[in-house]
């Protein structure tokens, strides 16, 4: 039997060295998509089967009797003991953001194959260690937060700076997110309406978990299931009636009613929206993935985008940089996503029932957002370039007009018509599918291709198409719904050293004022991506990715500092390594972003552009923001530099024998449920 196991990883691991080899070698040839889910799954199960094993076994030292805050604490809102499939659901849902879909899709613009590599090896060597370390360390710390933690093993010093550093990177991180969504949503009176239709949704599905029908989660998944299906096709209706005006919306309008509903979802007990539409939100992602997978199995859709294109020089209309540093930056959710430990010491580790749950919940539920990046890579990349850059290119980049556009991206190379374009959007029900920024119209469209191409045809394109964007959004609102309260989570904590009421998490007044303080800072960046000319994306999608790979850093910081308290020092390198990798590509990107004399890439620059350019409405607002998001990068990487420093002085004095090495943790309690099945 074990010689039969053997020989099946052996075969595993073959057939994925062969499928990356085909990928990064093949030239000047079609390719199948099929190389890259083959080398995807084969990676997956050869990671999770050996490598988060060993640094469970070894570095973890995982105990099924050792009862989790969610027992101990439990109080019927925050601490509350939940089944592990909902939350691995809650978790999945809550980090599987915009990051996985858009960054890839962006990163597209090099070719395939940089995205590629790099979510593989990040995720399975980076992200999905981290997720599952900081739960394990949060679990063990009554779900403390990531700066609460970084206080309590670092240093003092270090834990007022992660607090800052936090605080900043998630404002920056939720504004982002919500921009993405108002991109995709504006002047879409079914995706409008789909996405609205999903809040009362999961509102039902709480009241039914609560109160109606109390633990019958089967029952709550399939009836969710069938309204977000009543959704989609009322989408369409709706889109088609002379109610479809009340649905079309502007970029401002949307932004006012995100900032709203974020407010909302922090300020609502979790039971009610944030864990029934977490739960939704995993079956509707899972099996959309699914479905795409299978989708891909039955067409095998080839690869049009090259493996490399002219823009690895730096010179993309998508986003401008080279490829080092700025392709990593830009993947970041796909790979290794701060935002994650956030979750992860923030609202998961309040609802694991037992220790060993925190490998699947952790390195599972990462592995699987991984996963979504690849099939993002795979949407982008079966697109006609022509029509790739059409969408992505904001109006700015390629000319004002769809026809400036198409004659700038035919001159590139890549050839597209304005009669493809507008069959395309005909197509998929869009009045037009031009100057698209922000990745999530580019993924539905690569998307609806392949499941029309497999289920159904042009007939229903536009059917998928708007199922994508549905799909999609419910990846980022619950980033906002779960980002906005652990943010509400930190402020209540510091804000309780001040006054002791408004550090109480339950208490009503504090909720409302933190909640309120949260929405506000990221509304107010949400409000300077709306107003951009050039889409905000361009300009916010790079600081996003560098605030998001420095808040995995300050995560790797802390993890490490405990692994070597803990007296592992001898397996630092699980998270010594790829904290290494994102200082020297964050603190690159950050450099490039502040002083890079481009104006496409650095800030500075492009405010002193606008300075010496004609006088144009809102012009000082545009170059306050731009100074404004270059003082903020190059702050964030001052903050994050001194939690670095710090940690290392931890790391010295303990393996030198200077220090003591003594964890912060929670004494150990038995659990009253030992006979659970693991």
């Amino acid at each position: 039997m074990k010689l039969g196991k053997v020989l099946v990883w052996i075969a595993v691991g073959a057939l994925g060295a062969l499928a990356l080899a085909t990928l990064a070698l093949h030239r000047g040839e079609a390719i199948s998509a099929m190389w890259l889910v083959v080398a995807a799954l084969c990676s997956y199960a050869l990671g999770y089967r050996f490598y988060s094993k060993f640094v469970a076994a070894k570095v973890l030292t995982l105990d099924a009797m050792r009862a989790t805050p969610a027992e101990r604490l439990e109080n019927g809102r925050d601490f509350v003991r939940t089944n592990k499939w909902v939350v691995f659901g809650h978790h999945f849902a809550a980090i599987a953001g915009p990051g996985p879909l858009v960054g890839p899709v962006l990163a597209a613009q090099f070719g395939y194959l940089p995205g590629t590599l790099w979510i593989l090896v990040g995720a399975i060597f980076g992200g999905c260690v981290q997720d599952f370390v900081i739960l394990l360390f949060s679990v063990r710390r009554d779900g403390k937060s990531l700066g609460q933690m970084a206080r309590d093993e670092i240093s003092k010093t270090a834990g007022t700076v992660a607090f800052i550093s936090v605080i900043s990177i998630l404002v920056i991180l939720l504004a982002v997110v919500a921009l993405i969504i108002v991109n995709a949503l504006k002047d879409s009176p079914w995706g409008t309406f789909t996405i609205g239709m999903t809040i009362p949704i999961a509102l039902l599905m709480g009241v039914y978990l609560r109160y109606l029908r109390p633990g019958r989660v089967l029952e709550a998944s399939v009836l969710g299931f069938l309204c977000v299906l009543l959704a989609i096709f009322g989408g369409q209706w709706v889109s088609q009636s002379s109610h479809a005006a009340a649905f079309t919306l502007s970029g401002a309008a949307l932004a006012i009613l995100i900032i709203v509903y974020g407010f909302a979802a922090s300020a609502l007990p979790v039971w009610l929206l944030l864990a029934p539409r977490d739960y939704l939100s995993t079956f509707v992602k899972l099996g959309t993935i699914a479905i795409l997978a299978l989708g891909m199995v039955l067409v095998r859709p080839t690869l049009q985008m090259p493996a490399l294109t002219r823009f690895t020089d730096g010179s993309g209309p998508v986003f401008a940089g080279n490829l080092f540093p700025f392709a990593f930056i830009t993947i970041a959710c796909g790979a290794i996503s701060g935002f994650h430990s956030l979750i992860s010491s923030g609202t998961t580790p309040k609802m694991i029932a037992r220790e060993p749950q925190t490998r699947m919940v952790g390195y599972g539920a990462m592995m699987a957002e991984s996963f979504v990046g690849i099939m993002a890579i795979i949407a982008a990349c079966t697109l006609q370039p022509g029509t790739y850059f059409s969408v992505n290119s904001g109006a700015g980049m390629v000319g004002g007009t769809p026809a400036a556009a198409v004659a700038t991206i035919t001159n590139w190379g890549f050839p597209v018509t304005a009669d493809q374009m507008a069959t395309m959007a005909h197509n998929v029900g869009e009045k037009t599918l031009f100057f698209r920024t922000g990745g999530a119209p580019a993924f539905a469209l690569g998307m609806a291709k392949i499941f029309s191409d497999s289920l159904g045809g042009t007939a229903v394109m536009a059917l998928w198409y708007h199922f994508a964007i549905m799909f999609e959004a419910l990846f980022i609102l619950t980033v906002l719904d779960a980002g906005t309260r652990v943010g509400r989570f930190m402020l209540q904590d510091a804000l309780g050293h001040i006054w002791k009421p408004l550090g109480r998490t339950s208490w009503y007044p504090s909720i409302i004022f933190t909640s309120a303080l949260m929405v506000a800072a990221w509304g107010y960046f949400l409000w300077q991506g709306v107003r951009d000319p050039l889409g905000g994306i361009n300009s916010l999608w790079p600081i996003f990715g560098i605030c998001n790979q420095l808040l995995a850093a300050v995560a790797l910081c802390v993890a490490t500092t405990i692994i070597v308290k803990m007296g592992r020092a001898r397996y630092l390198w699980v998270t010594l390594a790829p904290l290494c990798w994102l200082v020297a590509v964050t603190f690159s990107a950050a450099w490039h972003k502040v002083f890079d004399p481009n104006p496409l890439i650095g800030l500075l620059a492009h405010a002193r552009q606008l300075a010496s350019g004609p006088a144009a409405a809102g012009l000082e607002r545009r170059i306050f923001n731009d100074r404004l998001d270059a003082a903020v990068c190059a702050l964030l990487i001052v903050l994050v530099s001194v939690i670095v420093i710090e940690s290392a002085a931890q790391w010295i004095s303990v393996i030198s024998g200077r220090k003591q090495a003594a964890t912060q943790e929670s004494p150990f309690v038995a659990t009253a449920y030992a006979e659970e099945a693991l």
